[in-house]
This record gives C-alpha cells, structure tokens and sequence, in this order.
C-alpha cells in the first residue's frame, strides 16, 4: 500500500516515524512519501518537503510566509494527485493539513487524523471541516474523545505518544536525583530559541552551583546555541536523557512540558510571542492553561509564565521553589502521579498502525 503522511513539527515528526515503523512491519510492501522530519526520514518515508521549511510560529509569522505556505501547498497537492496513494495520515499540523484533507476528500482517498487538532480551544468550527472531510480520528488526550461525541464526531482515544515514548525509556534507563543539573528546553523553532534562551540563561546566572544543559533542538548547530553562550552544554537528539537526569527543568511550552511531567522533573513552563501574536491568540483562544499537564489536570500543577512574567526574576523565584520547596515538590510529585493515571498506558502508533492499516488492506 501507498501511505501518504504529512507531520510540521518536530514533535510530529517524532510520531510519525514511529507509525511508519509499525506500518512497515504490518505491510511489508509498505510505501511512505509526504512531508516530514530526520526521524521520519530515518523511518523510511520519502520527504517531498522538509518539515523545517514550514517552522512557523504564531499568527504574524504565518501571515508573513503566506506564499511559501501556499507553494508548499501546491507542491504537495500535486505530488498527491501524481502518486494516488491509498491513504492519506495527516498528524497534527491543522492549518495546513486541513487544507490537505478537504483535496483529499475531494480525490476520494481515505482521510485519517493522528493528534486531532485542538478544536477544544480555538476555532471549533473547525468540527464541521472534520466531520466532512476526515475519515477517522484518532485522538491522544483523555477528555478529547467525549468533547467529539459531544458534537457526533467518533473519535477514538488511542493513548498518549509522549507516555509511549516515555515509558520506552524509563524502562531501560533510570532516573537520576540529585545531580545538580538544570535542562532548559527553549523550542524547536528559531524564534522560540531566540526569544526564550536569553531569559533562562539571565535566571540560571542566580543558581552558579547548578549545571546548565541545553535540549539542542533538529535543524540547529552547535554555533547557533554557542552564539547566546559559548559555554552551553548541549545534548541533540537526546532530552530525555537531559531531563532524567536534571533536578529541575525550563520549558517552552509545547509537547515537551507533558515529556516532562512523565519523566517526573519539576518545571516551570515558560512562553513569549509576539505582540501581534499574543495579542489575537488572546482574544480567540478558550484556555485556562497553556501547558498539556495543567490542562489534563484540568488544575494548576506546573507554574506557567506566559509574556511579561516570563522574566529572568519570575522564573529564577519560580525555580527555587521547585528545587528547595518540600511541601511544593511534594504538591508536583503526587500531581504527576494522577496524570500518570489519567492517561493511561498504551502503544498509539501500534493503533494507529493497526487502524489505518485495516482500513486500506
């Protein structure tokens, strides 16, 4: 079979490589091409675009790339139209694959959704787009699956990747206390780096008997990092080992805050766009809490510093009480415990796997 994948991130990127890994064991004729990352890559899929051409953050940014957007676009319509896959799996990424799904749909090749889009918080209308143009949704957070049943979307819950991954790990590798080790994990995209690594680096000048370490993100050089602090200690490829080994972590908000939280290191989740940018995310988007821990919880665990808070003085204070603070270690310790639970265990790119391949075989 011809199995067409679109991931835009890093974090797509990620799951997507570990799909087209099962996918290949279920069918041993087994064809993948679209857009993605290295992992993906690595995992056997045939990149027409590189994901790092479409790192884009926030409204403006997008505003301002709007024509390569639209030439990816075309790109990967065409390339579509050219290779007839058998089915189309889109992985988070909605603003784009939307678009992708709705010229699919009008091909009459299957649709399936991996990471459904979080129309929970912003732009439900989106809902409608799903219900037409989507074949089968396949979702990762607890509550998602009742929200679509609540507006009669069928959705199927197929577990968390991040706990896939995470349990992985923690089963070959132990977690290490004490270590006097910070990890700081600015982003993926450039503009996240650029604006969250100089505060973290000013607050991290208040805790000299702490090692510092830096989550190298794909796509950037030692040089780029080097260029904020010569010194930095980076690890690529590997946060998970930089976090099980760190007392306390600095997060950009994102998918890695939830990484975090399942590898059971105290954080504080940090997040500054631009002003245009925050300024109509504000206005349109229906959250109580940036963070994926806080909002499984659905209370607050994780200290979130979001704009003007994000200061090298707010943080340096929110990371003390997260290093030296008993009754606030404790708070976080039993918190991620309960998120632990409500996510459950599962292997969703063995699902995933398993559904879309039934579906087309």
């Amino acid at each position: 079979m011809k199995y067409y994948i679109i991931s835009g991130e890093t974090s797509g990127d990620n799951h997507t490589s570990r799909v087209v890994t099962q996918l290949a064991i279920l069918d041993s004729e087994a064809q993948f091409r679209g857009m993605g990352g290295d992992q993906s890559a690595a995992a056997g899929q045939e990149l027409v675009i590189h994901q790092k051409e479409m790192a884009f953050m926030g409204f403006a940014e997008v505003i301002t790339n709007l024509r390569k957007i639209s030439k990816s676009l075309k790109t990967i319509k065409k390339d579509i139209t050219q290779w007839q896959p058998d089915v189309i799996l889109l992985v988070d990424y909605p603003g784009f694959n939307f678009k992708i799904a709705k010229y699919a749909h009008e091909l009459g090749i299957p649709v399936h959704y991996y990471i459904s889009p979080k129309v929970w918080a912003w732009k439900e209308g989106r809902v409608k787009r799903i219900k037409k143009h989507v074949n089968k949704l396949y979702t990762i957070l607890p509550f998602e699956t009742e929200y679509f049943a609540q507006r009669n979307v069928k959705a199927t819950y197929v577990g968390n990747p991040s706990k896939e991954t995470v349990d992985e790990y923690l089963e070959q590798h132990p977690i290490k206390k004490n270590t006097k080790r910070i990890a700081l994990l600015p982003g993926s995209r450039k503009q996240e780096i650029n604006t969250s690594l100089p505060i973290m680096l000013e607050a991290m000048q208040n805790f000299p008997d702490y090692e510092l370490a830096v989550a190298q993100a794909p796509g950037f050089d030692d040089a780029f990092y080097h260029a904020f602090d010569p010194k930095l200690t980076l690890l690529k490829n590997d946060m998970y080992t930089l976090l099980a080994e760190s007392d306390a972590a600095l997060v950009t908000s994102g998918t890695a805050t939830l990484e975090t939280a399942l590898l059971h290191v105290p954080q504080v989740v940090c997040y500054r766009a631009g002003k245009i940018t925050y300024a109509i995310a504000k206005r349109l988007v229906k959250l109580k809490y940036i963070s994926l821990v806080n909002l499984i919880l659905d209370q607050p665990c994780v200290t979130e510093l979001i704009q003007g808070d994000f200061n090298a003085e707010r943080v340096s204070m929110e990371l003390n009480a997260i290093l030296n603070d008993t009754e606030t270690q404790q708070r976080i310790s039993n918190q991620y415990a309960e998120l632990h639970r409500l996510i459950g265990t599962s292997h969703p790119s063995k699902e995933v796997a398993q559904h879309v391949w039934e579906a087309v075989r």
